[in-house]
Parts: C-alpha cells; sequence; structure tokens
C-alpha cells in the first residue's frame, strides 16, 4: 500500500459513521463498470408486478423475519 494511500485510509477511519459510509458508497459506486439498464429494467417490472398481486389479494404479505430467514437457510 502506498505511503499516501495509507494516509487516506487513516484520515477516512476519522470521519463519524456516516460520512465513512457515504465514502464507502461512493467508491464502491465507482468500481461499478456501467450500469446494467435491461437487469434494472426487469427488476422494476418484477417489482410492479408482484405489487399488483398483493393489492389484488393474489399474494400474501410474509413478516421481514421470516423473508430473512428464509433467505438465510437458502444460502448455507
Amino acid at each position: 500500500m502506498s505511503k499516501k494511500l495509507s494516509q487516506l485510509e487513516q484520515e477516512a477511519k476519522q470521519l463519524p459513521a456516516a460520512d465513512r459510509a457515504h465514502l464507502a458508497h461512493s467508491l464502491i459506486a465507482s468500481l461499478d463498470i456501467g450500469e446494467d439498464t435491461e437487469a434494472e429494467e426487469l427488476w422494476l417490472q418484477e417489482a410492479e408486478h408482484r405489487y399488483q398481486a398483493y393489492r389484488q389479494g393474489r399474494l400474501a404479505p410474509k413478516p421481514a423475519a421470516q423473508v430473512f430467514d428464509s433467505a438465510r437457510a437458502n444460502l448455507k
């Protein structure tokens, strides 16, 4: 690690938590090599489809804890 990078890292660690989070988000976003607008559009369509199904009573809501527990179980 270069001296300049090490110095920047130490300075960043002194920032308030909210500022560190903003900086981290900004740095990670800068690594994104491009937007996948087609995937984003598909996710928006899926979200709208699920929302309409919920509003029409075809999709029952689930508690967040249940959703997260299920997701964690699927990751194992």
